[in-house]
């Protein structure tokens, strides 16, 4: 089941080994663009809008390492990939970054030679089923026909699940978020499986959301974050610390509305040095000092990110939940910058 999941661990981190190299940043300012994995469309976290340009959560992700990089948010080629795809992609060295909702597991860290720089949402995998079904949880589902993609851990939780609980179910592969919906309203399969904030995402797009309901029951632990190569050490912190650096704003009451005027100085050092008006924390990373700035300007950050493309006030409406700052009861929490 593993090597069905993965396709081939081996093979993968053989590729990974070989494109590999401590110049990643350098192949992205000669480029003059960052080559970014993101899925081939789920709204809310990366799909393009009516004019074609890519937006979301995930985007943000990209783009404010675009920003810091390179100075420019929009330098960002967007490449979408599937469960399948998503890992040959990043080792073969098409694209510089991956973010598109995957787990950060053992396997994926360790075998496949790959460096998660942190959690951007927690998640955990839940279903959705018509309404009409009348099924109050998923342990109801006996028999049910359950529409999963493939290449992903939804599929090794799935099998963990019924056989725990006993139960049977018939699995409908699928490989892209559109073709499960599409799957799904057709009526091929009577559940829909996936990481609950995904379930949400894909129910927002329906004529009648109401018609469907998210099961109560959570199955699995599902820290999802961007995701570079081994091997390029001054890359990883790059990302790691640009999607930090959108976290700790939001602690900080760093926002788009307000960064140029902490900009000219703050009586917090910890708000000056991500702001690059003390310290030598953009020299350290081989960027200006002002990185960090741009990364923050170019979307906001970590909350209203959150908030304009997937938050309460959105069809999708998720809560913060986990996904709260640690100052508020969730598990948002970066180390100093110092």
């Amino acid at each position: 089941m593993k090597k069905t999941v993965f396709f081939g661990a081996l093979t993968v981190a053989g590729i990974a080994a070989g494109a590999a190299s401590a110049a990643t940043l350098d192949d992205v300012k000669a480029r003059g663009k960052l080559n970014c994995g993101v899925t081939t469309g789920l709204v809310g976290f990366a799909a393009p809008d009516a004019n074609g340009e890519w937006q979301g959560f995930d985007v943000a992700v990209c783009r404010a390492v675009a920003a810091a990089v390179l100075g420019d948010a929009t330098a960002v080629e967007f490449v979408p990939t599937t469960g399948k795809t998503r890992f040959t992609a990043l080792a073969s060295g098409e694209i510089d970054v991956l973010a598109r909702n995957t787990t950060w597991t053992f396997s994926r860290d360790v075998d496949l030679k790959f460096e998660f720089v942190g959690v951007n949402y927690y998640d955990g995998q839940g279903f959705m089923i018509p309404k009409e079904l009348g099924v109050s949880s998923a342990k109801d589902l006996d028999g049910a026909t359950v529409c999963i993609q493939t290449g992903t851990t939804t599929e090794l939780n799935l099998a963990d699940f019924f056989r725990s609980n006993n139960i049977s179910y018939e699995p409908v592969p699928i490989e892209t978020n559109a073709e499960a919906q599409q799957q799904y309203l057709a009526g091929a399969c009577d559940v829909y499986t996936t990481d609950a904030s995904g379930l949400a995402a894909t129910r927002a797009t329906f004529e009648a959301p109401g018609d469907h309901v998210i099961l109560p029951e959570i199955i699995s632990k599902e820290p999802l974050g961007p995701l570079v190569r081994h091997g390029d050490a001054e890359w990883g912190d790059i990302v790691r610390w640009t999607l930090n650096a959108l976290i700790a704003a939001e602690e900080l009451g760093i926002s788009s509305t307000n960064i140029e005027e902490l900009s000219a100085g703050t009586n917090n050092p910890e708000i000056n040095r991500i702001l690059g008006t003390e310290g030598t924390l953009g020299e350290m990373l081989g960027l200006d000092n002002e990185w960090a700035k741009r990364a923050i300007s170019a979307g906001g950050n970590y909350g209203e990110v959150f908030a304009k493309n997937i938050g309460e006030s959105t069809p999708i409406g998720l809560a913060r939940g986990l996904n709260a700052q640690w100052t508020e009861g969730g598990l948002l929490y970066t180390p100093p910058f110092r």
